[in-house]
């Protein structure tokens, strides 16, 4: 024994497994403990779904479009503890939104609308994966897994939407087999009758990309309900089944303890 006090162990390379899995798990700890109740980001989308299927066919409603979507994956942000309010993303988005809305209303042109289609988009799939992060990081089915993961599927349908615009502003022949576009209503019309499968034939999509795209949103549609809602569904009856069971190993407070968190999450949260 020489007295000398044992050295420290040294730190852990930035890019070694260990610390890379602790970075992870920090992270992941944050975002739940700044998590929130997804029921106004499912809320927004709603909105945003009327807006497309009720507002008139005119340009200015493109930039409005990306605007609410501006505002709906701010909202996801903060809702799933990626961002905190009033951060820069949040800035950069509403300077998105209201450019977005000021070049809709300087210029009209099928170009424009387009290209603010496109942006839509990008919006919408980024918003869907900020959801779908904070749904996993719930670690259980509750009420706030699945109201994000039926705002994610109304996303698949609204991002089908835009894309079936931007192919009918940038397509040099109708986007349907019936001789016409359609207006940015009977594209929500189809895009949803397609996604849930229906098929009511009354608009049929022409050209190989249309009807290629028309394909992956029904595959999507049918594979997303009967996996990720189907599941969560299934797992929150189980849940609330166990808790109210007498013989359940869950007390009936302890959902209220956690705050709809499993506890193996609350764990995590507080070592």
């Amino acid at each position: 024994m020489s007295g000398r006090p044992a050295a420290a162990p040294a730190p852990l390379p930035r890019h070694s497994r260990r610390g890379v899995r602790e970075r992870k798990k920090h992270a992941r700890v944050a975002r739940l403990r700044a998590s929130h109740s997804y029921s106004l980001v499912l809320g927004l989308i709603l909105v945003t779904f009327a807006f497309t299927v009720g507002a008139p066919d005119a340009p200015w409603t493109a930039g409005a479009l990306v605007l609410l979507q501006c505002a709906a994956l701010v909202c996801a942000l903060w809702t799933s503890g990626v961002a905190r309010a009033f951060s820069p993303p949040h800035w950069i988005l509403v300077g998105v939104g209201a450019a977005a809305v000021f070049l809709a209303i300087v210029d009209d042109g099928r170009g424009v609308v387009a290209l603010l289609m496109v942006a839509a988009a990008v919006l919408t799939v980024a918003t869907a994966i900020v959801i779908g992060l904070g749904v996993i990081d719930q670690g259980e089915a509750n009420r706030d897994s699945v109201r994000g993961a039926i705002g994610v599927y109304v996303l698949i349908g609204l991002l089908f939407v835009f894309v079936y615009g931007v192919l009918a502003e940038l397509g040099d022949a109708p986007l349907f087999a019936q001789g016409t576009d359609g207006t940015r209503s009977v594209r929500a019309y189809f895009s949803y009758v397609t996604l849930t499968t229906l098929g009511y034939g009354d608009f049929t999509i022409a050209g190989t990309l249309g009807r290629a795209l028309a394909i992956v949103e029904a595959l999507l549609g049918q594979l997303y309900l009967v996996t990720v809602v189907a599941v969560l569904v299934s797992r929150l009856s189980r849940h609330q089944m166990t808790l109210s069971s007498p013989r359940g190993d869950a007390r009936p407070d302890a959902q209220a303890d956690t705050c709809g968190r499993s506890p193996k999450l609350e764990e995590e949260i507080w070592p």
